[in-house]
């Protein structure tokens, strides 16, 4: 029988209750005062800042430890002029109509429309990347698992390092978005799952009121 090699727990560390909560409640407010941006500076963000929190990401839990994700972090105006013609393109198509008139109408408390000059004007574009195909270990296409919903984790994972270290961030998923698979060059097994717009708010960054308006516990809660 295959000996499966455990490690003792270690780095765990155990406050006191109101120690705990005081923890929660300031981390509540802190991310509370995180909000999706679409007015950036254009201002440098050194790129190890961009790694440590890609590194912090990667820590998410996942399918078997397979960790099926891939970050294309972009700083090149040349590629991220190529990402905004192409985002644009589908955007227009989705505003003309593709999307349909109920998410149209979902999304104009929001003021959102087919321009996204943010997608130059952020030092940082983030195309994050599912894998069907993976492993451990450098190299290895087996088959991973729980695939979107690992992903999404270290996704919310890079968000929130983001927003830690004095980042704003924008999600932005066109539709189709196989263009990044090119842009990227990244492998026929792997997948676009989001565009991440990371760097520095515009002095003029604005949040919509409908933006703010959060549901209480109770709505998205229960107790049992």
């Amino acid at each position: 029988m295959k000996t499966h090699v455990q490690h003792p727990l270690t780095d765990f560390v155990e406050y006191p209750p109101q120690q705990m909560l005081a923890r929660a409640e300031a981390f509540y407010s802190d991310i509370k005062r995180r909000h999706s941006i679409r007015k950036f500076s254009s201002r440098d963000v050194p790129q190890s800042i961009i790694e440590t929190c890609i590194k912090a990401a990667g820590t998410a839990p996942n399918g078997a430890n397979h960790q099926p994700w891939h970050f294309a972090a972009i700083s090149s105006k040349e590629v991220k002029r190529q990402v905004r013609e192409q985002a644009e393109a589908h955007e227009q198509r989705f505003y003309n109509g593709g999307a349909g008139e109920q998410w149209l109408d979902a999304l104009k408390p929001l003021g959102t429309d087919a321009q996204k000059p943010y997608l130059e004007d952020a030092p940082w574009l983030i195309a994050i990347f599912s894998q069907k195909k993976g492993g451990i270990e450098q190299g290895q296409k087996q088959q991973n698992y729980y695939i979107h919903e690992s992903v999404g984790i270290a996704t919310g994972m890079l968000i929130t390092a983001l927003h830690t270290a004095g980042l704003v961030t924008l999600t932005h998923t066109p539709k189709p978005m196989s263009f990044l698979s090119k842009i990227c060059k990244r492998p026929d097994d792997e997948r676009p799952y989001m565009l991440l717009v990371v760097g520095y708010p515009a002095e003029d960054a604005t949040v919509p009121d409908h933006a703010l308006k959060k549901k209480s516990l109770e709505q998205i809660a229960s107790f049992l």
